[in-house]
């Protein structure tokens, strides 16, 4: 890991921190397809980091986490609101980590397992970890 790259969690530690420190987010970079109709974590803020219809970067990613953490980015040390990241396996947001932390972004976390996790042997996903997986709290529209 290079300073430049955000800390990675599971889904257990992400969720007890947003438990304990109300301030902190949790920021689904998902596709809007994905995060409709596979289901995101409940509490979750919906900011793609690629999505339909062009599938490149979204180039107000930065802009608009700023706009969620409203003035908290001058919070220095263990008050600085955490980002904790969650793409579909773990992938996308360290991509879009690299993005905050080199913005000077600093409490930034990926969600290590992502929501689905990794493709299991009969290439389905769900099944090996994530954190659908592991029970935490999700929902569908």
């Amino acid at each position: 890991m290079t300073a430049d790259t955000p800390r990675t969690v599971t889904p257990q530690q992400a969720f007890d921190s947003l438990s304990r420190r109300p301030r902190d987010l949790l920021v689904d970079i998902r596709s809007t397809m994905e995060y409709l109709f596979v289901g995101h974590p409940v509490g979750a803020v919906h900011i793609p980091w690629i999505d339909e219809p062009d599938w490149v970067e979204n180039p107000h990613f930065v802009a608009e986490v700023r706009k969620l953490l409203l003035g908290g980015i001058g919070d220095a040390g263990e008050d600085a609101p955490a980002v904790f990241l969650i793409c579909r396996s773990g992938k996308r947001s360290i991509a879009a980590g690299h993005a905050l932390v080199e913005a000077g972004i600093d409490n930034v976390y990926s969600v290590d397992e992502g929501f689905e996790g990794p493709l299991d042997g009969e290439h389905h996903r769900s099944t090996i970890s994530g954190w659908r997986f592991r029970g935490l709290p999700w929902e569908q529209c």
